[in-house]
């Protein structure tokens, strides 16, 4: 599984481009990524201030994912929206979701140069404290 919450801070005055555009993305994402399970944006409480909760069936299918000629082709739009962006990586509770942990998986000997470098950029960080007492 491969599970992360994005941080995304907006510029000023483009919220309405970036809505349009992640809504592009969410509909693309939905039909094309196969082991997607969750993939949902939020707007937040600060203005500009959004949430991205993505969950597939493991770290291979997110590479897919970030790979894909929709997602390659909405992230210049993204960027030129995007104030700032942190990827959190978050492991479910057990009981209290229904996702499997959050794990990461070695690089495809066939991999792209493209996979190759969002397999390093984009590393599973799994956090030590979540394995503890299971």
């Amino acid at each position: 599984m491969a599970t992360i919450l994005a941080h995304i801070r907006v510029e000023p005055g483009r919220e309405r481009d970036f809505e349009s555009i992640a809504g592009e993305l969410f509909k693309e994402s939905h039909e094309k990524d196969v082991g997607l399970r969750h993939y949902q944006y939020w707007r937040g409480a600060d203005s500009g201030l959004y949430y991205c909760l993505l969950a597939f069936d493991d770290f291979r299918a997110f590479l897919a994912h970030q790979t894909s000629s929709h997602h390659e082709s909405a992230s210049p739009r993204l960027g030129d929206c995007v104030q700032d962006l942190r990827l959190e990586w978050v492991d479910p509770v057990p009981g209290a979701s229904d996702l499997p942990p959050t794990a990461m998986q070695p690089l495809q000997e066939d991999a792209d140069d493209l996979t190759r470098r969002y397999h390093t950029l984009f590393r599973a960080k799994i956090q030590e404290w979540w394995s503890l007492g299971g």
